[in-house]
């Protein structure tokens, strides 16, 4: 299997997409700016969205779905929010075809058949969920209610990339309603708590918790939490948001219930999500110059078997009998069939897709009762007895997990940067990137100008970093504390 990945250090843009294409994960699209997600890459999107469900569910959340189509008139209910997402709408404005007199053969769009009122393709479902919420919510007996559903929405971006930015994406997205400030923003809170502990529990991904500036904040939210990543390249990506929404959308949609002393109040809401561009964070992170690096926890195929030289009788019956053993604990197993190619074709194979462990055996191995285990991440082989093969799997397996996440720890503590000097920061941000802890006026003017001048944003006010009195470093005005400054995806 010819790799011809680009080294990173060579063109991280390039190596990023050659990832994408030669692991198999998904592939471009007749429709501009779309991807198809292989079956490969939907296997690792499974294995996070069944994760995350578990984790809602087990806080109380259900499933259920939206419409795709949002009336315009809807839409334009929430200001801020319509505002924000004006840009990025597709809008259906006919519902059919028909044959076009001057082309044969070809079709057109059916003059007489254009909606009495244009619909929005969702690219968030606010307006829709709050609309349906007025029906649902009379008494504070019908509150909390705690809804997420699992859906696609479309985003009309120009520049696209394979799971980072896509037109169409896959996500989920919570729409909680409560009775009181005090519960909307513990819930919103408690999601922000389960993002970061999915990411770097699972992901084996640190990341940053905090919370938006004013200015990069979700349209429509009174704060918005976030977790911040920082990928191999220096720089940021945002991995999962948590937005406290205030009663903005109840009094967009008049949505009030009556409390306890039968008095009329609006809702208070949360809304919160995280798409398939956490596989691109999973691919940052962790990959190298030979292909994909998966944590085990979320990798379709923990552990390959592969028969030395081909899949004979003997082999494969070994072979099973190791998967089934693996297989009883738990362990995502594949063993290798195919007697068409080479066994260094296949080492390079499952190397480029990031299986985590790979079991070479051979029939020498058999008469020796050993077995060659060589794991991915470090690209270390042993050679260890057949009667302790699961046990060394599975305790490999944990190692395997917690060295990702020490090793993008790692990268990450190297690549913080506390700067107080402005010419500094911009030298800095060019030559290591990372991110950079600075002092900051708290003005929109200046978060603006550092934007404009150098591409880098606040990606967030970190909750475990203490008061600090300093100067901003960009327009010398007193700052209580530093945020976080980084180029992002």
């Amino acid at each position: 299997m010819a790799k011809e990945i680009t080294p990173r250090d060579e063109n991280y843009s390039q190596w990023y997409n050659d990832i994408v294409k030669k692991a198999g994960l998904a592939d471009s699209s007749a429709v501009r700016g779309c991807m198809v997600i292989k079956p490969y890459g939907y296997a690792i999107w499974e294995n996070m969205r069944d994760q995350l469900d578990k984790m809602f569910k087990e806080t109380g959340h259900v499933n259920a779905y939206f419409p795709l189509f949002v009336p315009k008139s809807l839409f334009e209910a929430e200001e801020k929010n319509a505002e924000g997402f004006a840009k990025e709408c597709a809008v259906v404005t006919h519902y059919r075809l028909k044959n076009d007199p001057n082309n044969p053969g070809k079709l057109m769009v059916d003059p007489e058949a254009k909606l009495e009122e244009e619909l929005i393709v969702r690219p968030t479902s606010e307006a829709i969920i709050w609309n349906t919420y007025r029906d649902w919510i009379q008494s504070y007996r019908d509150l909390p209610i705690l809804i997420n559903q699992w859906a696609n929405v479309v985003r009309w971006e120009m520049r696209t990339r394979p799971f980072l930015r896509t037109a169409e994406f896959l996500w989920q997205e919570g729409h909680t309603a409560h009775a009181t400030k005090t519960e909307a923003i513990v819930e919103a809170k408690m999601i922000h708590d389960i993002y970061a502990q999915f990411a770097e529990e699972y992901m084996a991904m640190p990341v940053i918790k905090g919370a938006k500036s004013e200015n990069e904040r979700f349209a429509g939210a009174d704060d918005t939490y976030t977790i911040e990543a920082l990928m191999q390249d220096g720089k940021a990506l945002q991995a999962g948001t948590s937005h406290f929404l205030g009663q903005n959308f109840a009094k967009a949609f008049n949505v009030t219930f009556s409390n306890d002393k039968n008095e009329y109040e609006y809702v208070w809401a949360t809304s919160w999500g995280v798409s398939t561009r956490l596989i691109g964070g999973l691919i940052m992170t962790h990959s190298d110059d030979e292909g994909l690096v998966l944590p085990p926890k979320l990798a379709p195929i923990q552990v390959v078997i592969v028969p030395i030289p081909k899949p004979e009788d003997e082999l494969l019956s070994k072979a099973n009998e190791i998967g089934n053993a693996l297989k009883a604990h738990g362990i995502k197993v594949k063993i290798d069939t195919d007697d068409t190619k080479r066994p260094g074709f296949k080492f390079a194979e499952y190397e480029m897709k990031g299986v985590p462990i790979r079991l070479g055996l051979g029939k020498r191995d058999i008469e020796n009762n050993t077995i060659e285990v060589a794991r991915r991440d470090t690209k270390e082989k042993t050679t260890i007895s057949l009667a302790d093969v699961v046990n060394h799997v599975l305790k490999l397996l944990d190692e395997i997990q917690e060295n990702l996440f020490q090793r993008a720890k790692r990268y990450r503590e190297n690549h913080f940067t506390a700067v107080d000097d402005y010419s500094e920061f911009k030298v800095q941000l060019e030559t290591k990137g990372g991110f950079f802890f600075c002092h900051w006026d708290g003005t929109h003017e200046t978060e603006e100008k550092i934007k404009e001048e150098t591409k880098a944003t606040i990606r967030c006010i970190p909750f475990d970093m203490p008061s600090e009195s300093g100067v901003c470093m960009y327009s010398g005005k007193p700052s209580e504390r530093r945020v976080v400054f980084a180029k992002a995806y």
